[in-house]
């Protein structure tokens, strides 16, 4: 479905329900769903658990015993990779005391996943192996006090975790875009960044209108409105949730240097790509919370999970193909450093739109038909929470 109709959609279904104001456009979510404290945990509990969750790439973790980490709302979440070569997904609990096994973003856990408090052993694939005095645990069954299991899916080499599986995979979400990513060889690409995290004082949902729209390009962002022709017509919705867009270069080059070189040389040394693809960034929202941006020189995720009503972690890293060339290295240096402005003018434009949540005056104004992605994910949430189809607070949540 193209972005255009499904704003129509909610055009007409605004028109009936209430939501729309006088013009009978379609309406965002009231300003209380971006503060109120009792949404947080059923927001966890009703969209984020129940989702695809990313958690690196494979080629992250090439050895035995090398380990991620992600941190969903309270859960924090470890996959491992074995001595045969796979990838498991656990619960980054002891089942003893419930101590943290593995700290940290990544590392390396040896050949068994040890706890730091009591030195419960486990292998990789989740088994208890041993526990210190075993005989002051008269009758324990080890089979009974495995790792806690988190479903796991791994698709063109991005790793997928989800603590609540959706009855849909991942395989099958991305399904319809396998083809056009395929040229990219996203599962042979390695890290070229390292992993960041930042909190960041919004709440998440801020994060992800902004993430899902480019309206504001050309006021938020004029670097990329010099570089670009914003994907306001370039944008395909698709099942469950899954978004695309497509932003390709303009014909005149940026008038700023450092986007100009860019520009000027990505066409000549992206090689692996089409004339079209080597001019394009490529944009895939994957609600609820993150997104994949594709570069003709690497890729990037960005994850926006919640952490309380008013504070999200942001979770960032870039993979590439393994290229030495300096002029490769020049232009992921450069293209980083257009993203890592880009992303400080989302901070400073998420920050102003939450001071004002609080606002006594404030209600949500209509959404154009270029931000049809942001309407989506409302539409999406209201289905799972239907409290956020009232403007006001409801009574049960005062």
């Amino acid at each position: 479905m193209r972005a255009t109709d499904h704003w129509l959609n909610a055009s007409l279904a605004a028109s009936h329900s209430g939501q729309s104001g006088i013009d009978n456009l379609p309406r965002g979510l009231p300003p209380w769903a971006y503060n109120h404290p009792d949404l947080f945990e059923i927001e966890l509990e009703r969209i984020i658990r129940p989702s695809w969750q990313i958690v690196g790439h494979v080629n992250a973790i090439p050895k035995t015993g090398d380990y991620l980490t992600v941190t969903i709302g309270p859960d924090s979440i470890m996959v491992v990779r074995d001595k045969q070569g796979k990838i498991h997904a656990h619960h980054n609990i002891c089942r003893h005391r419930g101590a943290r096994l593995v700290q940290g973003e990544s590392g390396n856990c040896g050949a068994s996943v040890v706890c730091p408090y009591h030195g419960w052993a486990y292998d990789h694939s989740g088994s208890l192996r041993a526990l210190p005095v075993s005989e002051s645990f008269p009758e324990i069954d080890r089979s009974h006090y495995g790792l806690y299991p988190v479903s796991l899916e791994i698709v063109m080499g991005l790793i997928f975790v989800a603590i609540k599986p959706p009855d849909y995979s991942v395989t099958e979400l991305w399904r319809p875009m396998m083809e056009m990513l395929a040229p990219y060889r996203i599962e042979e690409m390695v890290p070229s960044s390292e992993l960041l995290e930042m909190p960041w004082e919004i709440n998440w949902k801020i994060a992800m209108d902004n993430y899902l729209e480019s309206y504001h390009v050309p006021v938020g962002h004029p670097g990329l409105f010099r570089m670009f022709i914003p994907d306001y017509e370039q944008q395909d919705l698709l099942e469950n949730g899954l978004n695309m867009g497509v932003a390709y270069f303009r014909d005149e080059l940026s008038s700023n240097l450092a986007e100009r070189i860019y520009q000027t040389n990505i066409v000549k040394y992206a090689t692996h790509l089409s004339e079209t693809d080597r001019r394009s960034w490529r944009f895939i929202s994957m609600l609820p919370n993150m997104g994949i941006d594709i570069y003709p020189e690497q890729l990037d995720f960005f994850q926006i999970l919640p952490s309380g009503p008013r504070s999200t972690l942001g979770r960032w890293q870039n993979f590439g193909l393994p290229d030495e060339r300096p002029e490769m290295k020049t232009l992921r240096y450069l293209s980083t450093r257009i993203s890592a402005q880009v992303q400080a003018e989302d901070d400073f434009l998420c920050a102003i739109v939450q001071e004002n949540m609080k606002s006594s005056v404030y209600q949500p104004g209509p959404i154009s038909r270029i931000e049809s992605c942001v309407i989506q994910f409302h539409d999406r949430l209201r289905d799972l929470i239907p409290e956020l189809k009232s403007n006001q607070v409801p009574k049960h949540f005062a």
